[in-house]
Order: C-alpha cells, then sequence, then structure tokens
C-alpha cells in the first residue's frame, strides 16, 4: 500500500510578523484611519480646553481616548468601536473607578476592584469598550487632577471626550465613504415577507452560527450579523473558483437593447414590454452607461429617464460569471451590465443566463466525474 502525503505548504516568510493583523484592512483604511484619530484628538483636546478656559484642573483630554480613537478609526465596524461602547463604557467605567477609589484606601486594591467592576458594568449595560479599563484605572490613579473634578471627572472630561470623539468619527466616515455606526445588513428579504432571502435558504442557518459559537467557546470582536455575511461570502468565493473557468463574456448576450437617457418613461416601457425585458440600460449622449430601468423605476413616473434611472451594476467581460450570483439574488437587479473600461455596453448578463449557464457547467462537471470514477 502506498501512502500518499500531501506537498508541505510553503513557509510563510519571516517578515510576515510586520505585517497586520486586522482581516480586510487596506493600506488607504490604515492611512485614513492615522489622519483620522490625528485630527479627532487634537480637535476634541482644542475644544475641550476652550470650553474650560485651559483650567489648570485638567487634565480635559484624558489617556483612554487614544485607545477609543484607535479603535473608532482603525476597526470602526468593530462592536467595540460603536458610539454606546465609546461614550457608555468610558463613562461608565470612569464612574466605578471613581467610586472604587472612593470606597477602598489601598490603591493597589482599589485599581484592581475597579478595572474588574468596570468590566462587568460594560458588560451588563451592552457598553464593553477596552479603553473603559484605561479609564477606571484613571480614575483611581490619577491623582490631584482627578480630585480637582471630583464627582464631575465621568461627565467632564470623560464624557465630554468621548461625545466630541464620535461626533468627529461620525463626520470622518461620512467624509471618507464608511459606513459608521457599522449596521450589518438586515437579514430580510426586500419583498417584505417572512422568507429568508434565497442566498441563506440552503446552506448553515443561524442556528447553525450560534451552535458553532457556542462549540468553539470563545468571544470574537465581530457581530454575529456580520459573521454570517462573511461565511456566506466565504461560500460563494468558494464557488466562484472552482467554476473561474466560465467568464462574463461566454454567456452574456451581446445584442443589448437600450435607451437614451433624455427618452420617457413611455418608451421604456414599451420597450420593456416589446423585448420581454426585465432590465433596460440607459446610456448618455455619448454612448455611455447611465444607469438602468425597470417596470419599478418607471410605473408612476413622468419625465425623461435621466431622473429615474437606477444605479447599474457592472462587470468586465473577464469577470467569473458566478461572481455574479450575489448581484443577481438580492431580489433587486435582475441583469447585469457587462461594459468596457469606458463604460461602454458590451453585453448584459441576466438571471437565466447566469442559471443556464451554472446548470450547464454543473452537468459537464459531473459527467466528467462520472467519467473519472
Amino acid at each position: 500500500m502506498t501512502l500518499f502525503y500531501p506537498p508541505k505548504a510553503p513557509r510563510r516568510r519571516r517578515n510576515r510578523i510586520f505585517q497586520p493583523i486586522l482581516l480586510g484592512a487596506t493600506l488607504r483604511d490604515r492611512l485614513l484611519g492615522c489622519f483620522g484619530a490625528l485630527a479627532a484628538i487634537a480637535l476634541t483636546g482644542m475644544i475641550s480646553a476652550f470650553l474650560f478656559n485651559g483650567s489648570s484642573q485638567l487634565p480635559l483630554l484624558v489617556a483612554p481616548m487614544g485607545a477609543s480613537a484607535v479603535l473608532l478609526f482603525a476597526v470602526p465596524a468593530s462592536p467595540l468601536a460603536q458610539p454606546w461602547p465609546i461614550i457608555g463604557g468610558n463613562t461608565i467605567s470612569a464612574a466605578v473607578g471613581l467610586l472604587a477609589a472612593m470606597l477602598i484606601k489601598d490603591p493597589v486594591l482599589a485599581t484592581g476592584v475597579g478595572v474588574s467592576l468596570a468590566i462587568a458594568a460594560m458588560s451588563f449595560t451592552r457598553s464593553l469598550h477596552p479603553p473603559g479599563g484605561a479609564a477606571a484605572l484613571t480614575a483611581v490613579l490619577g491623582g490631584s487632577a482627578v480630585t480637582g473634578w471630583g464627582l464631575l471627572f465621568p461627565f467632564v472630561p470623560v464624557a465630554l471626550n468621548s461625545c466630541l470623539l464620535v461626533v468627529f468619527g461620525l463626520l470622518f466616515h461620512k467624509l471618507s465613504s464608511h459606513t459608521y455606526p457599522h449596521v450589518a445588513a438586515p437579514a430580510g428579504n426586500v419583498h417584505q415577507t417572512r422568507d429568508l432571502p434565497s442566498d441563506q435558504r440552503l446552506g448553515f442557518g443561524e442556528a447553525d452560527i450560534d451552535a458553532a459559537l457556542d462549540k468553539m467557546n470563545e468571544a470574537f470582536d465581530i457581530g454575529r450579523d456580520d459573521l454570517g455575511r462573511l461565511l456566506r461570502q466565504v461560500e460563494l468565493e468558494a464557488v466562484v473558483r472552482s467554476h473561474e473557468e466560465v467568464r462574463c463574456a461566454d454567456i452574456m448576450s451581446k445584442d443589448v437593447i437600450s435607451i437614451r437617457a433624455e427618452r420617457s418613461a413611455k418608451q421604456a416601457q414599451w420597450l420593456l414590454l416589446k423585448h420581454n425585458i426585465r432590465t433596460l440600460p440607459v446610456v448618455d449622449a455619448n454612448g455611455r452607461l447611465a444607469g438602468t430601468v425597470g417596470l419599478r423605476e418607471i410605473a408612476t413616473r413622468t419625465g425623461p429617464l435621466s431622473a429615474m434611472a437606477s444605479k447599474a451594476i457592472t462587470a468586465s467581460p473577464e469577470d467569473p460569471a458566478l461572481g455574479l450570483a450575489s448581484s443577481l439574488t438580492d431580489g433587486w437587479h435582475h441583469a447585469v451590465i457587462v461594459v468596457d473600461d469606458h463604460d461602454r455596453i458590451l453585453g448584459l448578463v441576466s438571471q437565466t443566463d447566469l442559471l443556464s449557464a451554472a446548470m450547464k457547467h454543473l452537468s459537464v462537471r459531473h459527467a466528467e466525474n462520472g467519467k473519472a470514477a
């Protein structure tokens, strides 16, 4: 009997230790995070100093804000970086730490009690925020700077700093095209019925995610809904990779019916019904794709199509065809427009095109596997 040993994976280079461990983080995101933290911390300190005339009873900017800024600008999708954990976690922890300092004279014991109770308080109030531990520690060991504020310390400067930081985070992420506060995509389908979206009816479900988390017995810095979205995208990527030889150019319709943007909704409706199609690409005066319309967009509207066209979902001819599955099963889009580098229409892949290609390719694979067996 011959034993088969799989080839060894190539040894990773030692400089991997210098690579960030954040999954999905790009160089652009990291640079933006650095700039955002710079602006937010500086502005928070300046505004706090302005509000209190540079009072000597500082700190007007407490150290835990630096750690909060790391979460807010480097990992804005983290459950620990959302507005309530930043504001509530820091404020509650500072109050707990202050209480521990008032009741326990031994500073060593007070720090331990303060941090541990801060974790408990944040956990019960759903405001867990790692810098909150530092806020509790600051309240115990802050000395005259903390006692100068007295019972106001959790609110000024801690809550004030936290609120200002969150406000700047909201503005910054809006300008940098990030979604903050982070909200996972809704689980319901776009037809407003109780059915699960089509991509969630097969494969794993919410109960499977819960069971896996229970068995792993670990806490992860990712929301449950985001975890489900990630796993489904992993499933899709695996399917696309195994069928990546089928490209958009292979299955797209090339004789695409389109309409000029200055035409009317009535003319668009006539084309949709005449050709029995659900998506009609709209082109501008230069022949470039400007959007798409369907009966949904034009049902009750009048005027030029340029004012009612929806943003088109596009792909290039060399993109893997099955990579369009998530767009064509979201309940909104019925076709993907294949364009060149200048946004000129080369073809169109409809739900029917993709389904037909997938079925044909799977049957070929099944026949090949049968012969191999």
